[in-house]
């Protein structure tokens, strides 16, 4: 395991998935962790920041052009981006379960699936994992 890969590649590309990674380690905290408390928020805040930035991130990286410079993978993005406001709003209005259905939904969909296409080979992802 070599962080080379990513830390050679676009400025986009490691923010990315330094955002990511960090998002991903918070999201098993804040799913394992006691729920409604005040840690909680503060962290679930410092995720959907996190997320966000990966969101964000993602349309500064075009290694997949399907569309363009586009790849299905920015629809995500875009989903996750209308995803964590909505799931903050359900929060705030004390609608629980669809505040916790759609975090682990994002969490799942945008972080765990998401994840594992990036160790596809020939993913820098693939390269940093098992090598070149």
């Amino acid at each position: 395991m070599t962080l080379a890969p990513l830390l050679d590649a676009a400025p986009a590309i490691p923010l990315h998935a330094f955002a990511a990674m960090g998002a991903f380690v918070l999201g098993v905290v804040q799913l394992a962790a006691p729920k409604g408390t005040l840690p909680h928020r503060a962290l679930g805040f410092i995720w959907v920041g996190l997320m966000a930035l990966v969101a964000i991130s993602s349309f500064w990286i075009h290694q997949i052009r399907l569309l363009g410079p586009w790849s299905p993978i920015h629809l995500l993005s875009i989903f996750t981006l209308v995803m964590l406001p909505l799931g903050v709003w359900m929060a705030h209005r004390h609608r629980v379960e669809h505040h916790r259905q759609i975090m682990i939904y994002t969490f799942s969909g945008a972080l765990v699936i998401a994840g594992l296409f990036t160790l596809v080979p020939g993913r820098i992802m693939h390269a940093v994992v098992f090598g070149p």
